[in-house]
């Protein structure tokens, strides 16, 4: 009797954990209904330089299509420009991203030499064409059932077209 026993409470420990590993699942197929935040680069702004590295503070747009306000304790990203890595950064910021709504988050960024040094080529190659394209890699800290939420933003950023002399009569 006592293993017939043990055999029921065993298939009822085992019917008990089915059921909350489903109902685990469900629950997680909600948040995975959750629209993706989009997150596009609203501004870029020189910071002082550091040695041999170039700092820009780059301001991010996220934007919310749910109908809950999402948090978040921090943001990491990676700029490509041309393919090629360009810049990285991060930054503590904590705060919310209203219901349907937007904020605006600030990541300061370095730029490593090298690679400044790398860019500089580029865009006198692609001075013709006057785009440069870019890739914006990035992550929220703090949102959703991973503890996080990461993002892309690609697209093309617009040079002038002609270079303006100074001190040129024509």
């Amino acid at each position: 009797m006592d293993s017939d026993r043990a055999r029921r409470l065993v298939r009822f420990l085992f019917v008990v954990l089915a059921m909350a590993v489903a109902l685990d699942m469900l629950g997680g197929c909600a948040a995975f209904n959750r629209e993706q935040v989009h997150v596009s680069i609203a501004g870029i702004d020189a910071l002082p330089s550091e040695g041999m590295e170039v700092r820009f503070n780059v301001k991010l747009r996220i934007q919310n299509p749910n109908d809950t306000a999402i948090s978040f304790n921090g943001v990491s990203i990676e700029l490509e420009l041309n393919g090629q890595s360009f810049a990285t950064g991060v930054t503590g910021e904590s705060g919310s991203v209203p219901r349907f709504g937007e904020t605006v988050v600030s990541v300061p960024v370095t730029v490593p030499a090298l690679s400044a040094l790398r860019q500089v080529f580029a865009f006198v190659e692609r001075s013709q064409s006057g785009q440069i394209p870019y890739i914006l890699r990035g992550r929220l800290s703090g949102v959703g059932i991973t503890g996080s939420t990461r993002f892309i933003d690609q697209g093309a950023l617009s040079l002038p077209l002609a270079i303006p002399q100074v001190g040129v009569d024509s």
